[in-house]
Order: C-alpha cells, then structure tokens, then sequence
C-alpha cells in the first residue's frame, strides 16, 4: 500500500514558465479579514493561558469578540480607505450570530471564503460521508446568509482530511488556500482544483500571538514580505496574502502600523490590489495548459 500523498505535485520555481498579471502588475496583494465565530461553551483562540480552558471563560472570549464588536470594523474601514478589496473568510455559524455584519459586508462588496462551521469544528477524523455532510451543510448556510456560493475554501485552523478538495469540488468550489507553500497559484490533483496563496507566517495570529512581535515589527514584516515578492515580480508573477483578525489587527495601538504598512503597498506601483476569487480566475486563464508545460521554456532565475 503506497503512502498518502498532498493532493499536488512538486513544481520548481525556477522550472515554470513566466506568468503575468493584469496591468503588468508585479504583485497580486489581497487581504483575508476572517470572519469568525467562538462559542461560549468551548475554550477557543486565547491570550491569556491562566483562564484559557476555563467555561465560561469572559477574559478570553471578551478578547476574541471585541474583533467582530469592534476591531474588524476598524480594519475594514482602513483596507477600504486604501484600495484594498476585502475577502471575507466566514464561519457559518458567524454568519447567524452577525447578521449584520454579513449584511454590511455585502453592501461594500466583500467576497465571501468559506471558512468551516465554525472554530471548534476542525476537520480532522472526519469519514468522507460525515465530511460530506459536513461541508454541504456550511457552504449552504453561507450561500444562504450572504446569496452567493462561496467558490474559496479555507478550513478552521487550516484543516483538511485526504478527502477535502475532492469533496469541495462536489460542491462546486474551485480552489482552497489552507496549504500556504507557493507564492503563486497551482492546480491541485482534483480536476478543476486548485491552491491560493495564503500565509501562515504573516498571519497576525503568527506573528502577534504565537511569536509576540510588536505592532511595528509586524508592519515591517508585511513591508519585507511585499518588497521582496515586489522585486520577484520583475520576473514572474507573484501572490501576496495579508490574513487579519479583528481581536488582533483591529485594536487601537495596532492600526497606524497596518496602516503605514498598507500605504506602502498601496502606492509602489506595480500591485493588483485583488480578492482570492479573482486570483483564482485570472489562474485559470493564463497558467499554460499541461500540454505546454513540456514544451515552454523555463524561466532564467539569478
């Protein structure tokens, strides 16, 4: 019996042939503000660890509901005022707790990422009939909230079983962003399939929670991140994914590094300010064929 496999092939930078962007853009820059629901009952994301499993747990579940009272209000306003569309990873069961934000996000254009049930229910040791089940029943609910199915996918915690792309295709959707290893999109081994960058590694839950850097090195962080995928653009087209949480980008002492980081990308020139769902589609048409891989040429790479 061979081993289980992800569900895509190793690829190469230096081996794939050149890809470009709308406008000749360099960099393809779109922010993930999620959308999320915590349940009372249930210990969940913390920033305290000392009352962390306990139930209720008011110091823990206040920090994580100031994000969808307050904090993800600011970050919209500030992504808003500088060009950058707004994609939405949305819990289903977010989208029955805040309705209104649902209702605000679909007045200002948000595309909708599904984004599971919700943070307790991960998807890990799932059978395929119970993950089915599982995930027909968000991805409805969340086109039924929002009026619109969601085409994206990005799992609780990023979780996923051998089965989930397969499963997502089923229900129509397109491409997931759980894997966080490219800079670029790629087809995945589902036909019709395929990967959008995300990032683990400047998620402010990463860096601002896990790692416990400062507002203003995580401004500098997304500032290194844009300028260095900014010069690869010169060559090839590049993804750069900003995931943001209201509890965490959103609070006061944050927000004018978010805002001196997103001033920078914003006015370099070069950047398609854009959504997951439209880097998907511009993916789709211009990633050669599998026939033409054999034969393009690969890039030069210094």
């Amino acid at each position: 019996m061979s081993a289980p496999r992800p569900p895509f092939a190793y690829s190469a930078l230096p081996q794939r042939p050149r890809l470009e962007l709308p406008g000749g853009a360099r960099v393809a820059v779109w922010t993930a503000l999620n959308i999320e629901a915590f349940a009372i009952d249930t210990p969940g994301l913390s920033i305290v660890p000392v009352t962390a499993g306990f139930v209720p747990d008011p110091m823990n579940y206040g920090w994580r509901d100031y994000g969808a009272r307050v904090g993800m209000w600011r970050v919209a306003d500030l992504l808003e005022r500088h060009g950058f569309p707004v994609s939405a990873p949305v819990h289903s069961a977010a989208c029955e707790e805040y309705p209104g934000i649902i209702e605000e996000g679909n007045r200002r254009g948000w595309t909708w990422i599904a984004h599971g049930r919700d943070d307790a229910h991960k998807l890990t040791d799932l059978s395929e009939e119970d993950e089915r089940a599982h995930l027909q029943e968000v991805v409805e609910a969340i086109e039924r909230h929002t009026g619109r199915r969601p085409r994206g996918w990005l799992g609780p915690a990023l979780t996923e079983t051998f089965n989930t792309p397969r499963l997502l295709a089923e229900l129509g959707l397109d491409h997931v962003l759980d894997w966080c290893n490219d800079d670029q999109p790629y087809d995945l081994d589902v036909p019709g399939m395929m990967s959008v960058p995300y990032s683990i590694e400047l998620n402010d839950v990463t860096l601002l929670l896990a790692k416990g850097v400062s507002a203003r090195e995580w401004s500098e962080a997304l500032v290194d991140q844009f300028d260095a995928l900014h010069a690869a653009g010169a060559e090839t087209a590049q993804v750069m994914a900003i995931p943001l949480h209201g509890f965490l980008a959103g609070v006061p002492f944050r927000l004018r590094h978010l805002e001196a980081a997103l001033e920078h990308i914003a006015t370099a020139g070069g950047v398609w300010l854009t959504t997951s769902d439209e880097i998907a589609e511009w993916y789709r048409k211009a990633a050669p064929s599998p026939s033409s891989d054999a034969t393009s040429a690969p890039r030069s790479h210094a």
